[in-house]
């Protein structure tokens, strides 16, 4: 296989999963970063002890062509993910984006018309696939454990360290993330589609701003985040920052929020599974439950991160898992009781082999294309309509808005 030359735009905190992957590996090239902050690049290329030659924003079509580009990883600001996706495509790149694919609509139409008319594929990094738990949920559903699954119970707590985090940066802003529903939940979303094999088909959503925020009553310093005590973030935040004006750091009670912290939904598959779904970000301990519930039976996994959140950092551990697999008039069984690992249970490194070329064959269709991303978006946005407009949303409504068959 032929090295593949790599550029990596948007240089925060997630970029380096990529850059290091991509700069260790035999079969890729990292060839190119591009960000507007000058200061983050060459923190980068300190870290990785190289000069990876830096480029702005305005410069990013003419670096494909100089650097001979193959393959864009984009980790810019969600809102900007369309921009880029789509000018890779037009200038004959593959991509792989982070999460999610886009933010609204308009930027899902471009994405694929660029796609359709160049050929080129577009990969997300949906990370949580690789996790060795969730494959195995994986298995067992499709190997019929539980027979047809009726119904999912999915929720998920993000702790007062976690959760908070999303409310200090740029994500506090709908405008800019999409809401929790589009940035965050479309991680658990894609995970359900691929779970159940099947798309969203309708959608109900109820959510306010509750804890964070300016109305909530709520002030104190234990959720400010101490840049200076964390080497990492001190480099690409406060260092870099009085380069843009950029504040990692803002406070998480101050005006400006315009994200929910608390939501529920409700989504009604293709093929008539329900997914009864709840996110909230202000709770004490972080973790999540799923479960499902079939004709021959019920599969349980519940999963816990950090048992409590003791400031604005969150308490080190890894995460204990326990799956179970209840057949009707039978014992549980424990499939899985024990520790995962690092990086989203072990998914990081797995998503990083397989994007790099050297995870071998993907029997569970780990792999996320467009059409994934595209679904999981799907959810998020209908949910997102629901909240505007109080009532279901069907997704066959957000597809002819993208031009495709309803």
């Amino acid at each position: 296989m032929a090295v593949r030359r790599h550029a990596i735009v948007g240089l925060g905190s997630r970029a380096q999963l990529f850059a290091r992957a991509l700069a260790a590996s035999p079969r890729a090239e990292l060839a190119a970063f591009c960000d507007h902050n000058e200061t983050r690049m060459r923190v980068h290329n300190g870290w990785l002890g190289t000069e990876v030659p830096a480029y702005r924003p305005e410069d990013f079509t003419a670096m494909l062509a100089k650097e001979r580009i193959d393959v864009v990883v984009v980790c810019t600001p969600d809102h900007t993910h369309a921009d880029y996706v789509v000018a890779a495509l037009e200038a004959g790149c593959d991509v792989v984006t982070e999460k999610p694919m886009t933010t609204d609509v308009e930027g899902a139409r471009r994405i694929l018309r660029a796609r359709r008319e160049t050929g080129r594929p577009v990969r997300v990094a949906f990370n949580y696939r690789y996790n060795p738990v969730h494959r195995r949920v994986r298995e067992l559903l499709a190997g019929g454990a539980i027979g047809q699954v009726g119904s999912v119970e999915f929720a998920w707590l993000l702790d007062t360290a976690h959760g908070a985090d999303y409310f200090r940066r740029w994500h506090r802003d709908k405008a800019h993330s999409g809401g929790l529903l589009v940035h965050k939940s479309g991680h658990h979303f894609d995970l359900v589609n691929w779970w159940l094999g099947s798309g969203p088909e309708t959608v109900f959503a109820l959510g306010r701003l509750f804890f964070y925020g300016d109305k909530s009553g709520h002030a104190g310093d234990r959720f400010a985040l101490d840049l200076d005590a964390s080497p990492k973030l001190r480099a690409l935040y406060g260092d870099a920052g009085r380069e843009d004006g950029y504040v990692r750091n803002q406070d998480v009670f101050a005006p400006g929020v315009t994200i929910e912290d608390d939501l529920s939904v409700l989504v009604r598959h293709h093929g008539g599974a329900v997914l009864n779904y709840h996110l909230h970000a202000y709770s004490p301990r972080e973790g999540y439950r799923v479960a499902f519930s079939g004709s021959e039976g019920r599969l349980e996994l519940d999963v816990r991160e950090n048992e409590y959140a003791a400031g604005a950092e969150p308490v080190p551990k890894r995460a204990q898992a326990r799956l179970t697999v209840q057949r009707h008039w039978e014992p549980p069984e424990a499939v899985f009781d024990g520790l995962l690992g690092e990086g989203h249970g072990g998914g990081d490194e797995r998503m990083l082999a397989e994007l790099l070329g050297d995870a071998g064959p993907d029997p569970l269709g780990c792999a996320a294309g467009h059409d994934a991303g595209l679904q999981a978006l799907l959810t998020g946005l209908a949910a997102n309509r629901s909240l505007d407009t109080g009532g279901p949303v069907a997704v066959a409504e957000l597809l002819g808005e993208l031009g495709e068959p309803a």
